[in-house]
């Protein structure tokens, strides 16, 4: 068992498990593991009647069949759409009889799925949650209501800014690895999927060998180990995923337009970063937060926004996926403001590689960094969200207690030779508005 040192301590509010900080009873972070061979991690608290579950397993869109985007999404949207004897009215009647919320999504690497329960309904909630997985109908009537659903939002996706942007951005980037292809699919391959492509894709990626779980709540290690089983232990050993190579995002100094009717433009701009692996990806992260994630003490923001009012807002973030990491920034700005725009965070960018941070820089993100940490994790569901991807990135249950040194172990060198690393390179431009400039090769 690995000490949580800051101190959860549990109470309930409006259904949900929240955190709060205290100072005593440190509450620990247990691996759980069945008699069946699944592990888990678990945050026990018994004061309060609730419990909490955050899974994932390996294979996301990146395992969309070829030329057949959105089949991953649309899977993950139907797996609560009726299950083993129930079907989509009879399941759905099921949880809401007992409260139990479960559902699912996909990232470009993972299904993901989320169970909340009262400890008095676990049993039926874990079965519900053992048959969406094993024994998914995808029923005429959910298939296709889902596959309009989606068509739907693919529309409403042409006429949003935001949404052009990313697709452009990461077909630009990524051509025709997997991460190219939109997730949400196409108006060409949604309506092509068939019961047979969801049935294939649950059978190849849903699987044990590739399973990270977290739970938190009123639930001790056996009873856990029995119900991980009971819900798990059907799955396939080994999932059959195809192999999708590491990539470097292809960028250049380039910029992509398209016009769009809009009351302003919308720029996405973004760079090759760092994987989770990587050794100088806690200095990236903390040079990071001082270019854009420190809201109104962000360089950008001062720079860009404060200094020559051209943006309301304007942001950068570190992407990490499986096979890949990125620099992914936004904001938006008038048309007639638009190369101004480009050009004043492009110079920011250039100046902190070139000059790297300060040392008042670097105190000022350590310190916000570990004190906001703790702060995050104020409800179960997010505690469970945060350790499931601790799990995912393979940081190790002791994690939240190594980070603090982690990040103090940053020096201001480090930080100087990793700016030139993240931000001496070509940016990658999408900007989606009113006024089309040309494009710059």
């Amino acid at each position: 068992m690995i000490p949580f040192r800051n101190v959860l301590r549990i109470t309930a509010l409006a259904g949900f498990c929240l955190l709060g900080l205290g100072s005593a009873n440190a509450t620990t972070i247990e691996r759980v593991v069945s008699p069946g061979g699944i592990e888990a991690w678990l945050v026990r608290e018994p004061s309060v009647p609730l419990i909490a579950m955050e899974f994932a397993f390996a294979g996301g869109a990146a395992q969309d069949p070829p030329g057949k985007p959105g089949v991953a999404n649309m899977t993950a949207s139907l797996l609560d759409e009726g299950a083993g004897e129930l079907d989509s009215g009879t399941f759905h009647e099921s949880l809401e009889r007992r409260a139990i919320e479960l559902s699912f999504n996909e990232t470009r690497d993972y299904i993901r799925g989320s169970l909340r329960t009262l400890k008095t309904n676990r049993d039926e909630a874990f079965d519900l949650l053992r048959l969406s997985l094993t024994r998914p109908r995808f029923d005429a009537e959910p298939v296709e209501r889902i596959r309009n659903q989606i068509l739907s939002s693919l529309r409403r996706q042409t006429t949003s800014p935001n949404e052009i942007a990313s697709r452009r951005f990461f077909a630009a980037a990524f051509g025709q690895h997997p991460y190219g292809a939109p997730p949400d699919g196409t108006f060409d391959s949604v309506p092509k999927i068939t019961v047979d492509d969801m049935r294939a894709y649950v059978g190849h990626v849903l699987a044990r060998d590739t399973l990270k779980i977290t739970v938190v709540g009123d639930i001790d290690k056996d009873a856990l180990g029995i119900l991980l089983d009971k819900t798990f232990g059907e799955l396939p050993a080994k999932a059959s995923l195809e192999p999708v190579a590491d990539i470097v995002p292809k960028i250049s100094d380039t910029r992509i337009n398209v016009t769009l009717d809009v009351p302003q433009t919308v720029v996405n701009f973004g760079a090759p970063a760092l994987k989770r692996d990587d050794p100088d990806f806690m200095t990236a992260y903390v040079l990071n937060h001082i270019m854009a994630g420190g809201g109104l003490t962000s360089r950008l923001y001062r720079e860009v926004r404060e200094k020559r009012g051209l943006v309301y807002a304007i942001s950068e973030s570190m992407l990490w996926l499986r096979h890949t990491g990125m620099l992914v920034g936004y904001t938006a700005t008038r048309a007639d403001r638009t190369s101004q725009t480009i050009d004043a965070t492009t110079a920011e960018l250039k100046r902190m590689a070139a000059d790297g941070p300060t040392q008042q820089e670097l105190d000022g993100a350590k310190a916000f960094l570990n004190g906001s940490q703790m702060l995050s994790l104020d409800t179960s569901s997010k505690i469970a969200g945060a350790l499931l991807q601790y799990q995912l990135d393979g940081l190790g249950i002791d994690y939240l207690d190594r980070r603090p040194s982690i990040i103090n172990a940053v020096t201001l060198e480090d930080a100087k030779r990793v700016a030139k690393r993240l931000w001496g390179q070509d940016f990658l431009t999408v900007a989606v508005g009113r006024v089309a400039e040309p494009t710059k090769n």
